[in-house]
């Protein structure tokens, strides 16, 4: 089996698609299913399916396809969804609510234990069955309970500074929604950037071409 640090990331991102569809064929009750008839669901080619799939050894039987049950919790297992890393979720506006509020995070690998916000007209309040605690909180609480990975939903300003900071208490992994470009800042670090606006410009260009 190929080690996974030389697997691309163009293979990983694709895992949690698959995992995805594979899940819901597992509720639907849908036992098996082939490569074809994975490509034809996913917009994908069979032999792109096949090979993504042999970076970790391949799970299927040539003729018979693969066990729907099975190849969802081997992908499960590649993407260490069972890992529960410890998290915590910085800015808790309408954004960093939604998120808080919506995401399945325990079932994604994570476990949130914080929520930390400026505002006084939140601090106190309650989202995701923890109380959104005062963001000065911040560095006692990472002392004791030693999230793993933070999520930033706080404006630019704000990021620069509580990334430095949580840099600073061993934090290297990030879910960042703002606009501050933590990876340029911190190479070592692991970062997933997402930018809502750079979709929505995307889908622009896209119904204009």
């Amino acid at each position: 089996m190929p080690r996974r640090e030389n697997v691309s990331m163009s293979v990983i991102r694709r895992l949690p698609r698959y995992y995805r569809f594979l899940r819901y064929l597992k509720k639907t009750g849908v036992t098996r299913i082939s490569s074809t008839e994975l490509s034809a669901k996913l917009g994908l080619t069979a032999s792109q399916i096949r090979q993504d799939l042999n970076c970790f050894g391949g799970f299927g039987q040539q003729g018979y396809g693969y066990i729907v049950s099975q190849l969802c919790d081997e992908i499960a297992n590649i993407l260490s969804l069972s890992s529960q890393y410890p998290a915590i979720l910085l800015g808790a506006g309408n954004l960093g609510s939604a998120i808080g509020a919506h995401m399945s995070f325990q079932e994604e690998g994570f476990h949130l234990i914080g929520i930390f916000d400026q505002s006084s007209d939140r601090i106190g309040m309650e989202l995701a069955n923890l109380k959104i605690r005062d963001v000065a909180e911040l560095e006692k609480f990472c002392k004791k309970e030693k999230p793993v990975m933070a999520i930033f939903c706080v404006p630019r300003d704000a990021a620069a500074e509580l990334a430095e900071k949580l840099y600073g208490l061993g934090i290297r992994s990030f879910w960042n929604f703002s606009h501050y470009d933590i990876a340029m800042q911190y190479p070592d670090a692991v970062v997933e950037s997402v930018h809502l606006n750079d979709s929505l410009m995307t889908l622009c260009y896209r119904i204009s071409n």
